[in-house]
């Protein structure tokens, strides 16, 4: 009901709304006109009936008129239309049966107009169960009259009521003139909803079009944001290789303490860009639902020193006191879990708080808070005395790229992925992060985990592999590399002849799969983006080589490109696994070590 309907009004217009359909509306306006009409032409026949003295058509025709003029008003007030034609129905059906048994007794034109009038009126307003209802509700009396009439069986003791012709032209005039209004009304009205349904139709195909359009855009988009993260991950890793790789070779060659202190600055800032590096793409492939968790076993103890023990020493140079407490329940526990993500999440809840505190503390607590059906539920609370963060902002530090404020990026640096990242992980592992903060008192991040306890050894899980420890079994190694980049070459044949290896080089795919057929290799070390040939096809094609010794050598993908599905990729292509530029020594090592040795009755010539 439209707001400025009330009981005293009587305009149109404020009884229609832009909420009702364009039948509704039609079906309201034409209750408001054909009651304006059907008030007329019953005063009429009222004025007529009662000049004629006919008692029982006058008193219908008061009651009629009296009846109309309420819910004329009803509707001014309240359009419900739906009420007030099942009211006009009733109303009509009463007087027609009425004046066929028994004011007139008899079946003429003007009972035919009604029963017409009654059918267009209920299945126009009504729709079809309504409009078969009251026609049969008219016209099955009227033919039982006439069946009755017929046979001269019907007789009541009351005298019919004789009509004038000028009442019966009055009558057949008005009865035309609604039956016309009826089907002009709702015509219009039915081709205008036609004719809406076609625009709407239109204007929704060209809707879709669009929205096609934009989607392919948004695809197109998405596809060429990756390629480009690829292909600056590649262009920026490929010169942190070298950097962080040089600073390992002369880190590793015993400098003088001042030149081992400028080393290492140079290592932390390449670090530091290579994290900001991996954070984009990390959360890029986070959003790409790219991300597998693992269930592996690890040493929950262990793996916690390990993520607190660099940052301890960072807090440390900041002045900062920094406390990690363990749950003694965990102590000594095996568990299994997903380490990798964990280390993700907790070290950007560190780094974050170390970053925003200048004095004060930095407080890491793992704590067991239920240990049933050899599951553990550990809630990790990273607490620091830092800036702290406004209620307001508490939502906003959580999206990508986002910190609390400009003068918060400017004043301490970083991208803003951290805690996005934080939050991302957690979400797909059906987890929320709790916060509490106070502005320039600290903040408190939280979240509960649970794992699942292993059986085996504390001493069994985080050992290396014993292979580790004596480098002296790689001497005799023969390794093909092929790699590009000179830089790269320099690095990895320096690397390399820490443990006493001399590599052979070849300069693309192609190159690679010609120097190995000719040789005698134990292991590749594979570049995937070089010329000529890429590394997935020179896999591919040392996979289809008819030897099968030579076909199964083991291959270790090189890469320094940001491809979301690049593992899915290297072991779609045959290779054996990957390591990404700039690597860790001791990680290519272990790699090596683990494919080379993995068959106990392979040896080394």
């Amino acid at each position: 009901m439209s707001k400025d309907a009330d009981f005293f009004n009587f305009s149109l217009s404020n009884i229609l709304s832009t909420e009702q359909s364009i039948l509704d509306k039609a079906r309201i306006r034409l209750l408001y006109y054909g009651l304006w009409i059907v008030m007329v032409v019953v005063a009429g026949l009222f004025l007529s009936v009662y000049f004629q003295h006919l008692e029982f058509l006058t008193v219908t025709a008061a009651i009629v008129f009296f009846c109309v003029v309420c819910l004329f008003k009803y509707l001014t007030y309240k359009p419900e239309w739906r009420v007030i034609s099942h009211a006009l129905l009733i109303i009509a059906t009463l007087i027609n049966l009425s004046n066929v048994f028994i004011t007139i007794q008899k079946v003429d034109i003007i009972t035919i107009q009604v029963i017409l009038l009654v059918l267009l009126f209920s299945y126009y307003m009504l729709g079809q169960r309504a409009g078969l209802g009251y026609s049969l509700l008219n016209i099955i009396p009227v033919l039982a009259f006439y069946v009755l009439n017929y046979n001269q069986s019907y007789f009541i003791p009351l005298r019919p009521e004789e009509l004038d012709q000028s009442t019966i032209i009055i009558s057949m005039f008005a009865n035309f003139i609604i039956i016309i209004y009826i089907h002009s009304h709702f015509y219009s009205a039915f081709l205008k909803n036609i004719k809406e349904l076609k625009q709407t139709s239109e204007d929704q195909a060209v809707l879709n079009a669009k929205l096609e359009l934009t989607i392919s855009k948004a695809e197109k988009s998405s596809q060429v944001k990756s390629e480009f993260l690829a292909t600056m991950s590649h262009e920026i890793r490929t010169p942190l290789n070298a950097i962080i790789g040089m600073s390992n070779l002369m880190i590793m060659a015993n400098p003088r303490p001042d030149q081992k202190e400028n080393l290492n600055v140079l290592k932390s800032s390449a670090n530091n860009l290579q994290s900001i590096v991996n954070d984009v793409l990390d959360f890029n492939k986070i959003e790409a639902g790219k991300v597998i968790f693992e269930t592996v076993k690890f040493n929950f103890v262990d793996l916690m020193q390990n993520i607190c023990g660099a940052q301890k020493l960072k807090a440390e140079e900041k002045g900062l006191s920094f406390t990690l407490k363990i749950d003694p329940v965990l102590q000594k526990r095996v568990l299994f879990g997903d380490p990798t993500r964990l280390t993700q999440i907790l070290f950007n809840l560190v780094s974050n708080a170390i970053k925003f505190t200048r004095e004060g503390s930095i407080y890491v607590k793992a704590f067991c808070y239920e240990d049933r059906n050899n599951k553990l539920r550990i809630t990790f609370t990273v607490k620091d005395t830092g800036i702290g963060i406004d209620k307001n902002n508490l939502q906003s530090i959580f999206e990508p790229f986002t910190q609390e404020s400009i003068t918060t990026t400017r004043q301490y640096g970083g991208t803003g992925m951290g805690l996005a990242i934080v939050k991302r992980l957690l979400e797909l592992q059906g987890l929320h992060m709790h916060v509490s903060s106070k502005v320039g008192e600290g903040s408190e991040f939280s979240f509960n985990m649970e794992f699942q306890v292993s059986n085996a050894n504390i001493n069994e899980v985080g050992d290396k592999h014993p292979l580790l420890q004596n480098t002296d079994s790689l001497s005799n190694l023969r390794i093909l590399i092929a790699e590009d980049n000179p830089v790269n070459v320099l690095l990895m044949k320096k690397l390399l002849s820490k443990w006493k290896i001399a590599p052979t080089i070849a300069e693309n795919g192609q190159k690679a799969i010609e120097t190995f057929q000719n040789g005698d290799f134990d292991i590749i070390l594979m570049d995937l983006q070089m010329p000529v040939m890429n590394g997935f096809d020179a896999s591919m094609g040392i996979r289809k080589l008819p030897n099968p010794k030579k076909a199964n050598v083991p291959i270790i993908a090189l890469t320094a490109a940001a491809l979301l599905d690049i593992e899915e990729q290297v072991l779609n292509a045959g290779m054996n696994d990957y390591v990404s530029k700039p690597f860790k020594p001791e990680e290519l090592m272990e790699k090596i070590q683990n494919l080379v040795f993995a068959d106990a009755g392979h040896s080394v010539a």
